[in-house]
């Protein structure tokens, strides 16, 4: 028996399959662009995400011993963004994505509700997320509006393509601006508001329900067999808190990579009355989750990376070779606009304070500093997070040991590193799992949870340094001039 998980992240596709135990039998990723046709948009063809599923999930199942079958499919992806379809479940444009800035401008729609229907919302509004980028596609390409059948996050396009059934489940619906955390159902008087046609919004089904049955199609080309169910899925970063293991209130989670998340479970709806972080449904019935989101975590150190001709283990390994502080160079990080805890960050980003002294060690260094200091940011504005013990450290961009003390020693806290690299996609194979009754609910699959690592706890020597560096990141995130 084995499950199958597949993770469609922003810039990799990856699939799990797992044993009844939870143990992982294979895994495999594929790759695709993030496109930018023009300045602060983010795109995506889903012919490619296709392409990379299909490659990725043929490889998994090469991979299993011939005792292992799949008997279940999850479903988790990234967050916020718009797939607009037509009847037949074809895309009409590319993928517009959660770190998409266009609809900047459409975000007055939505200040111009009524406060009480905003808190109903309970988020910082983002340009990103699937409402506003809908409004966006209303005015600006009214072609392609009217003849879009549904709006879809990707996870649920991908469920579409697989078995021909619509629908999305309350992580993905909660964090489209388009979303009642109330009333636990779409907004439909934001969507009357703003105009948009209610009838594009797919219904809303639970997480580990089952969505859809593998087609015959999808089957032939995956190499297995047709009828598997596949669940409804849920969003990357509720489906990684499921997969570690993070079921309950008094944790909190930090998730890196191409965007890095910290979360909070609770069992009510908390909203963030100062408006700087996220209220979502989690993946578990009857759970929420408080979330401070950073947008320029690993897509800001990527193109940092490519644009030093930097390898991974160079850029890690920079944060032990240079004393912090990078003697004096800062790099602020907002390559994209950032969430609500960060209001200066349209400045757009830079390296400041830069001097002949500097190699490119130093822009390396700086450029961890930069992102660990918006980490820590967010942190500050996360409701309740003091009352965690500590941090659990969670996704791909946590793995180098330098990083790791980099990180515990700028956010003043103990880090313990979940012993997983693949939670999203190890939580959407645990969705599959609970809808085709291999678990009887999300508690059971705590048994199953991956052990937590060796801690990295801060250095009292290094942190008076990071926190004179973290004031001039702060004075100049505030003083520097916006980028024309």
């Amino acid at each position: 028996m084995a499950v199958l998980g597949i993770d469609l992240g922003t810039s990799s596709v990856k699939a799990l399959a797992l044993d009844g135990q939870g143990s992982a039998l294979a895994l495999a990723k594929a790759a695709y662009p993030v496109e930018s046709p023009q300045p602060g948009w983010a795109e995506s063809d889903p012919a490619r995400w296709w392409q990379a599923v299909v490659e990725a999930v043929r490889a998994v199942v090469g991979q299993l011993p011939k005792a292992a079958k799949i008997e279940a499919i999850g479903l988790s992806g990234q967050m916020h963004g718009l797939v607009l379809v037509d009847e037949n479940g074809r895309p009409l444009r590319p993928a517009m994505l959660w770190a998409d800035t266009r609809a900047t401008a459409e975000l007055e729609a939505y200040r111009a509700l009524p406060q009480r229907v905003r808190q109903r919302l309970a988020n910082p509004l983002g340009p990103g997320m699937a409402g506003p980028l809908l409004d966006w596609v209303k005015r600006h390409e009214p072609a392609v509006y009217r003849a879009a059948h549904l709006a879809l996050q990707p996870k649920d396009w991908l469920r579409l393509r697989l078995t021909g059934k619509a629908a999305t489940d309350p992580t993905d619906a909660s964090a489209t601006l388009l979303y009642d955390l109330v009333e636990d159902g779409w907004a439909e008087d934001v969507v009357a508001a703003l105009g948009l046609n209610a009838q594009m919004l797919p219904e809303i089904k639970a997480s580990a329900a089952i969505g859809g049955e593998l087609s015959r199609e999808a089957a032939e080309i995956f190499g297995l067999e047709a009828a598997i169910s596949v669940a409804v899925g849920a969003g990357d970063t509720p489906a990684a808190a499921l997969g570690t293991g993070l079921l309950e209130p008094g944790l909190a989670q930090l998730t890196l990579g191409t965007g890095a998340q910290l979360i909070q479970i609770y069992h009510k709806p908390l909203p963030d009355e100062t408006g700087r972080t996220h209220l979502y449904r989690a993946a578990a019935p009857g759970s929420w989750y408080g979330m401070a989101a950073v947008q320029n975590c690993g897509l800001a150190l990527d193109w940092v990376r490519q644009t030093l001709g930097a390898n991974w283990d160079e850029f890690y390994a920079s944060a032990a070779s240079v004393a912090p502080g990078s003697e004096g160079l800062v790099f602020l990080p907002y390559l994209v606009h950032e969430r609500g805890h960060q209001p200066h960050s349209q400045q757009g980003g830079a390296f400041t304070g830069l001097r002949t002294g500097h190699g490119r060690d130093h822009l390396l260094h700086a450029a961890l500093e930069g992102v660990a200091f918006g980490i820590k940011l967010a942190l500050e504005a996360l409701p309740e997070v003091e009352r965690a013990a500590y941090l659990r450290l969670a996704g791909g961009g946590s793995l180098h040991p330098a990083w790791r003390q980099m990180l515990a020693d700028i956010l003043g806290a103990e880090l313990v590193a979940v012993a997983t690299a693949n939670a999203s996609a190890r939580g959407a194979a645990l969705l599959g799992g609970i809808a085709a009754g291999i678990w009887p609910d999300a508690k059971a699959t705590l048994a199953l949870a991956p052990v937590n690592q060796a801690s990295t706890r801060p250095d009292p020597a290094q942190q008076p340094l990071y926190k004179s560096a973290y004031a001039r990141f702060l004075t100049l995130s505030k003083t520097i001039s916006p980028a024309r």
